[in-house]
């Protein structure tokens, strides 16, 4: 993990994330220059590098500022940028409300540097609105825990998500933040990036184990392919819930809802690294998708009642993790109907041994 490479300063965040392979490498590049964002790069050498322009990336200007050392050890590319938070309440009779927008290219985001952690591969942005006329913020922040991993696993604290060492969880913390409204409801813009010839698309599975993410059924995936092929070649994925608690419970669940994944035709808000490594092409050849999330159920009360909002999500290359039944289940699953069919068998034995035992004590007549 390096902060701010080749840079002295902590007045902007730059978080670059390493993961060195036999025969390649993987590169997520955390900031918040600009629009809160992170870009993904897999690259076909042990030994890539990042490089930083400073002086062109703080510009007017940053196209060309980032880019991987050798540029043709580059197999795969992505952004995803965290544009909006919205805020509503359903206000009766009149319908949906909405107050004005949140746009995160306007926050002003504390030190990375204080929060960044090497030995447990944690770090964590924090911001508030540079301008809160509204002063919702005063007593609250909105933050993105990022956690990288050497080895795979499962994440300790609910919703457990699975991970591999070619993933990244980051979690979004809405935290003390006063809604405007009764029952208000809060809904995050999240933006794709993918470079010519691959897309993405949202896919939802649903499972009957809910071993690990207790009342949750559904796993969604953002996964990008590529247009002529069926590999995966990224994702970002989470399981269909928030969670209202600093220390989750199933109780604290919060109801979480993708609202489809649409083409972008405006341009993306002013995000430094992800125009500082797309350059040109994220204008014209690159594809630019919006995917909405939203928090809360029906009635939105468990945000008013804590004022605690936490999403997980996992980025990462390739496929994404997919949960199989632990032992304990199978094992669990195999008594429940191993026992019935193992009573059905013995009581069908002893019904026909009591049948030849009846008839056995008569002579056939002639």
């Amino acid at each position: 993990m390096q902060y701010n490479p080749g840079w002295n300063g902590s007045s902007v965040n730059l978080l670059h994330v390493r993961a060195a392979g036999p025969g390649d490498s993987l590169h997520y590049v955390w900031s918040s220059i600009g629009a809160p964002a992170v870009l993904l790069v897999a690259t076909q050498s042990p030994s890539s590098a990042l490089r930083v322009n400073w002086t062109q990336l703080l510009s007017a200007s940053p196209a060309g500022a980032i880019w991987i050392d050798p540029p043709d050890s580059v197999v795969y590319s992505t952004a995803v940028v965290f544009t909006k938070l919205f805020e509503f309440s359903e206000a009766k009779p009149l319908g949906e409300l909405f107050y004005p927008t949140y746009d995160l290219s306007e926050f002003s985001w504390d030190s990375l540097n204080r929060t960044l952690n090497r030995t447990a591969l944690t770090a964590e942005l924090r911001g508030v609105p540079a301008a809160d006329p509204g002063g919702g913020f005063s007593n609250g922040s909105l933050a993105f825990r990022v956690t990288a991993y050497e080895a795979g696993g499962r994440d300790g604290r609910l919703p457990s998500l699975l991970h591999t060492a070619d993933s990244s969880q980051l979690e979004f913390v809405l935290a003390g933040v006063a809604p405007r409204g009764n029952s208000s409801r809060f809904v995050l813009e999240v933006a794709t990036v993918e470079e010519a010839g691959a897309a993405r698309r949202l896919r939802s599975e649903r499972s009957i184990d809910d071993e690990y993410t207790p009342t949750i059924f559904e796993v969604l995936s953002l996964v990008a392919q590529p247009q002529n092929g069926s590999s995966t070649l990224g994702f970002l994925q989470w399981k269909a819930t928030a969670y209202g608690s600093r220390s989750p419970r199933r109780e604290d669940g919060i109801q979480c809802r993708a609202q489809g994944l649409q083409a972008a035709n405006w341009s993306l808000p002013v995000s430094s690294i992800v125009q500082a490594y797309f350059g040109d092409s994220l204008g014209s050849t690159c594809t630019v998708s919006a995917l909405n999330v939203s928090f809360g159920g029906e009635e939105g009360e468990v945000y008013q009642e804590k004022r605690y909002l936490s999403w997980s999500v996992l980025l990462g290359f390739g496929e994404p993790p997919r949960d199989t039944f632990s032992p304990l289940v199978i094992s669990i699953t195999a008594v429940a109907l191993g026992t019935p069919l193992a009573m059905l068998l013995l009581g069908s034995c002893l019904v026909l041994l009591a049948q030849r035992r009846r008839y056995s004590e008569y002579e056939p007549i002639n």
